[in-house]
């Protein structure tokens, strides 16, 4: 979570301090944390991560959609609310019983690491996550590298870790093709 600054709060009271301050908090264990700004190399990756999935899933055509960081995932087996880099919700949205504002069934998340966040991601969001049962796949962008880590739920409530590198691909049979590395990271020098 970084150095970012940190409030105990109720759920309650952490939507209030959201609502009034206009600023975006995650809600963990109890505590609100302010969100710090990312970079550019974020941003992008995370924009690139979101229009590979719009194209990938043709929102018009099907059931799944896009979101964006603005799209809170609430964990109602913790009563953890997150904001992910990027969702896909298939159906229609589940919101939260005591936040009509918070997605409760993603399908799919992405995080695109950063050196404050990545333990975090890593471990308590992903074990937060893991307790979605509809999450079939999460995935982690990493910046310093062409490579993309996929986890996979199986019908048997593990999971599968694989990675794409430079040349690779994501496999999303679920949900109608796959992801090409490279293409989260156009316009950029191969190193």
């Amino acid at each position: 979570m970084g150095a970012a600054e940190k409030l105990l709060v109720t759920y309650a009271e952490y939507l209030a301090l959201e609502r009034e301050s206009g600023l975006r908090y995650e809600f963990v264990d109890g505590v609100a944390y302010a969100m710090a700004g990312g970079t550019p190399t974020h941003a992008r990756l995370s924009a690139a991560a979101s229009a590979l999935l719009f194209i990938l899933l043709r929102p018009g055509r099907g059931r799944c959609r896009v979101y964006s960081a603005d799209g809170r995932v609430h964990v109602v087996a913790r009563g953890n609310s997150y904001y992910p880099d990027v969702s896909v919700v298939c159906g229609p949205v589940e919101a939260a019983p005591n936040d009509p504002n918070a997605i409760t069934n993603p399908m799919l998340i992405v995080e695109v690491l950063s050196e404050g966040t990545e333990l975090f991601d890593r471990s308590k969001k992903f074990d937060d996550y893991q307790r979605i049962p509809s999450l079939r796949h999460y995935m982690l962008v990493t910046q310093e590298a062409r490579k993309v880590e996929h986890f996979r739920r199986n019908d048997d409530e593990t999971w599968t870790y694989s990675v794409a590198r430079d040349g690779g691909a994501v496999e999303l049979h679920d949900l109608g093709g796959a992801l090409v590395v490279n293409e989260f990271y156009e316009g950029e020098e191969q190193e």
